[in-house]
């Protein structure tokens, strides 16, 4: 009977106790079923349903994502619906248009998400959503139908910044102690943090103008790259990537922006200003109207590619002398961490594995699939959230998504200060574009 009281929500026990209910004496057969449904719940509830389940919900950009991360890092089910294709034929993405898609497909991804991790709503411990920074009317959709949810079924509510998910995603599939260094490097970031614990990052440097995932799809979009065979269902990033592997980037030379300034901040409007500017020319030359293939497009693609890792590198670089010198890392067991969309680019890790080989970091990077935007992060950063018992809200009242956000303390002006100069490692990325990756 403790067992039957214990278990008497689950409705499949209520299911065998309606059927036992039927006589006042239930046959061998209906008690052996109720004795097998009792004993094969007990032990799948011991199994499957841990002290925390936390249902991540990511709608700051494109792409619908959603997904069940239980306590010991298992994740239980997952859903995406992107949208790339829809913004592939408008150029780039139209806000009110990824609104509409996220509205049109939220629903259904939670839905997936829940259907396939086997968990209900009310089994969850907590929902948490990316709340900043990003797209404002992306960002809004998630939030009122997470707020809907979480009114409804009386759950806590963890507000997510979009940044600090993408740099704790490591800790789920890997044993990283803080503190670490974090290059989080996508379409609309470019920062270096040092995570020293969740919700606590020093800001050492960051992107002064546009990310680099959003440069490499502008070059992607004035080469038209989506009408090359071969790219044009691709990303720009993508795009570029590809065709880089077949082209030669000493053919074209684009140097890395900043070299004097000796701090750890980006800049890659001005490479973008430098790309056009050699496509144009080479248009020219070819006689063709903006719109068409040229001959040439894969060793700009490459050219392109090296300056943007040559750039990532040198300033990655400095921060991690920056942490050894100031003792905020000991360069023992010390690690570069590396995430986001742009850290899928398989050629930029290989420039960034060069640097950590010279400095004896460890360096590490998620899957492609939880580097580019996704639901796992969000539900993880939730569950690291709930185990330190920081941001977990059990009213919403005021609660307001954030297109900009930053990330840390910014400590940027000490970086400068201290003026690190970089040393070369010009040889080894050389070798490293004749690699064919």
């Amino acid at each position: 009977m403790f067992w039957v009281q214990f278990f008497s929500r689950h409705a499949s026990v209520q299911k065998i106790l309606a059927i036992s209910s039927v006589t006042r004496r239930p046959s061998k057969s209906v008690k052996h079923c109720r004795s097998v449904c009792l004993r094969s719940i007990f032990f799948n509830s011991v199994k499957y349903y841990p002290t925390k389940l936390v249902l991540g919900i990511e709608t700051s950009c494109d792409d619908t994502a959603a997904a069940v991360v239980d306590d010991t890092g298992k994740i239980l089910g997952e859903a995406l619906h992107s949208q790339n294709e829809v913004h592939l034929k408008t150029g780039g993405i139209i806000p009110p248009v990824a609104q509409q898609l996220h509205r049109e497909n939220i629903e259904r991804i939670v839905k997936e998400t829940l259907c396939v991790s086997g968990i209900s709503l009310d089994e969850l411990s907590a929902v948490a959503t990316t709340v900043k920074p990003g797209l404002a009317l992306s960002l809004g959709v998630g939030l009122e139908y997470s707020l809907k949810l979480v009114d409804k079924y009386k759950k806590p509510f963890i507000p997510i910044h979009h940044m600090e998910a993408h740099a704790l995603t490591i800790r789920l599939i890997n044993q990283v102690e803080f503190p670490f260094l974090v290059l989080l490097i996508s379409g609309g970031h470019c920062i270096l943090v040092v995570a020293q614990g969740v919700s606590d990052f020093l800001l050492l440097g960051q992107s002064v103008d546009i990310a680099p995932g959003d440069m490499l799809d502008k070059v992607a979009r004035r080469l038209s790259l989506t009408k090359h065979p071969e790219c044009c269902k691709m990303s720009g990033g993508k795009a570029i990537e590809h065709l880089a592997q077949q082209g030669n980037r000493l053919h074209y030379e684009l140097r890395a922006p900043m070299r004097h300034h000796r701090n750890c901040n980006f800049s890659f409007s001005g490479l973008c200003f430098n790309a056009t500017r050699i496509i144009m020319q080479k248009e020219k030359e070819e006689g063709l109207q903006e719109g068409h293939l040229l001959s040439c497009v894969t060793d700009i693609a490459a050219a392109v590619q090296h300056a943007v890792a040559l750039h990532i590198v040198q300033r990655t670089h400095r921060a991690i002398l920056f942490c050894i010198k100031s003792g905020i890392l000991s360069q023992t067991n010390a690690t570069l961490v590396i995430s986001g969309g742009v850290a899928s680019n398989q050629y930029i890790r290989r420039a960034l594995q060069i640097v950590t080989d010279a400095t004896n970091f460890n360096l590490l990077c998620p899957p492609p699939r939880l580097c580019t935007d996704n639901g796992v992060m969000i539900a993880w950063n939730g569950i690291e959230r709930m185990r330190a018992g920081l941001g977990v809200l059990h009213s919403t009242d005021g609660i307001r998504y954030e297109p900009k956000a930053s990330l840390g303390i910014d400590i940027s002006e000490q970086v400068g200060e201290v003026a690190i100069k970089v040393p070369s490692l010009e040889v080894s990325l050389n070798e490293l574009a004749t690699i064919n990756l």
